[in-house]
């Protein structure tokens, strides 16, 4: 009843049924069938009808002010639902190399954006979080995309393309990739995770012949073992500050290769609303991130003589 409210207090405004219809975009037919349906609701008239004319009762100059007070609180109503802050807590999963690149920038924007959402952070491996999303232990997570489908209850939402760069003791000069790969020893990134089983692939399709005296899953141990100067490792610009004092970049150059990030979640989640705003968040925090890595993973340009 609340359309044949609105009309009402048109005809109270403008006089008429055929004025209140112009107005708000209606026959004068039309007005009159919506004050027929509430006259009906109400159980009582409140038109005197006369030929073609209505003029208020008594009946209806009472209803007045109370149609007046429920439109009015509807509007109150929608305004405070559209403009309520968005609240509740989202259970995410991230990789250790996400947890420290790109996922700071992005809750600091979500914090700013949503101050009242917040966010209980998991740690684990790519595989894992699968699981724990698929479980709906978590209700998305942050990691690299899978070598597999995914199964058909979740979705993939790439973010960010991180390109790997041959990380090298810095005291260790060169910049061919593949001879440095030769004469050095090798820290492999396990090739039981997603982003070693995309190094293993880069490896066999250049035919580089490896023999690892480490394997590690985390990306950050394998750079600290560069620096150490146990060898040279394969791993992915994860964010700008990713190489520490000791260790350089060698680039790959036109062999360059990528691993992707990106967020997977439920197909019909259970806190889309959350997840919504979550997603947005990482995406602003991955243009940066993205042309950031890209840009340390270029080749030096050559100095001018």
């Amino acid at each position: 009843m609340l359309r044949e409210l609105k009309t009402f207090l048109a005809v109270v405004r403008w006089g008429t049924f055929a004025a209140a219809g112009s107005r708000i975009g209606l026959t004068q037919s039309a007005v009159s069938a919506q004050m027929q349906r509430l006259e009906e609701a109400l159980g009582a008239p409140l038109f005197t009808r006369t030929g073609r004319s209505a003029t208020l009762n008594e009946a209806g100059e009472e209803a007045v002010e109370m149609a007046r007070q429920i439109v009015g609180l509807f509007d109150e109503l929608a305004v405070r639902v559209t403009s309520r802050e968005l609240r509740g807590t989202v259970r995410m999963g991230a990789i250790q190399t996400a947890q420290v690149g790109m996922l700071p920038a992005a809750l600091g924007i979500l914090r700013d954006r949503h101050p009242l959402v917040s966010v209980r952070l998991v740690h684990g491996s790519s595989l894992f979080l699968i699981g724990q999303v698929d479980s709906g232990e978590l209700d998305a997570a942050l990691m690299i995309a899978p070598p597999f489908m995914l199964p058909r209850e979740l979705l993939w939402q790439p973010l960010v393309r991180e390109p790997f760069v041959l990380a090298v003791p810095g005291d260790v000069p060169g910049e061919d990739w593949r001879q440095l790969l030769a004469a050095h020893p090798f820290i492999r990134y396990d090739r039981a995770s997603f982003g070693g089983r995309g190094v293993e692939h880069f490896l066999r399709r250049h035919d580089q012949q490896v023999e690892a005296m480490l394997d590690i899953e985390d990306v950050d141990a394998m750079v600290a073992m560069v620096a150490a100067g146990l060898g040279v490792s394969l791993v992915p610009i994860t964010r700008r500050n990713c190489l520490p004092p000791g260790v350089r970049a060698v680039s790959l150059g036109k062999d360059i290769f990528h691993r992707e990030l990106g967020l997977v979640m439920p197909r019909e989640p259970r806190r889309r609303e959350l997840l919504n705003v979550l997603r947005e968040c990482l995406e602003v925090a991955a243009q940066p991130h993205a042309a950031e890595s890209e840009a340390l993973a270029r080749p030096p340009r050559p100095v001018s003589q």
